[in-house]
């Protein structure tokens, strides 16, 4: 249905978003170095150094977490484990990102990190667990409050509470 596309359309926005914050962060380095600024005394080369190199984490981070948007497209399941974990920490980024945003930069910046909030929640919510076949047997309709359920005799062990035990196969 939904989730095969939307795994892959944030796969592929969060690729290009690793690349721009990547490459931002080089030229922000670039800039600070060439022109030989400081913020409160800093050392230039080390603003230059640390905004290349966080800019290089940054853009690997968000690289690995479109590789799981990509494994979840191509597999059709849901992440699991650390890729799950991934994905929640960018929403989480994604929102923070979207209030800082909409304070500093504008509404339409904005506008775009909700939207890429609400396609990663949309991979981790439409990608439940599935189920099994429905049964198509006749089920017992004798609730716990009917005459019916507590005149019925319990099986060996068991419990209203405990399912019965599954076939095996000989």
């Amino acid at each position: 249905m939904i989730r095969r596309p939307v795994a892959w359309v944030v796969a592929v926005v969060l690729f290009a978003e690793a690349l721009g914050v990547a490459m931002l962060n080089w030229l922000m380095g670039d800039l600070v170095d060439a022109q030989n600024m400081s913020l409160a005394g800093l050392d230039p080369d080390a603003m230059s150094t640390s905004s290349k190199i966080g800019g290089v984490v940054f853009g690997l981070y968000f690289a690995l977490c479109a590789l799981v948007a990509l494994l979840v497209a191509v597999r059709d399941r849901q992440p699991a484990g650390l890729g799950r974990v991934l994905l929640i920490s960018a929403a989480v980024v994604h929102g923070l990102l979207g209030a800082v945003a909409w304070a500093l930069i504008g509404w339409p910046q904005s506008l775009f990190m909700v939207v890429v909030l609400a396609l990663i929640v949309l991979v981790l919510v439409t990608y439940d667990g599935r189920r099994g076949p429905v049964t198509t047997g006749p089920q017992d309709t004798n609730g716990p409050g009917t005459p019916e359920a507590s005149q019925a005799p319990q099986e060996a062990g068991g419990s209203p509470f405990t399912p019965p035990a599954a076939p095996t196969t000989p």
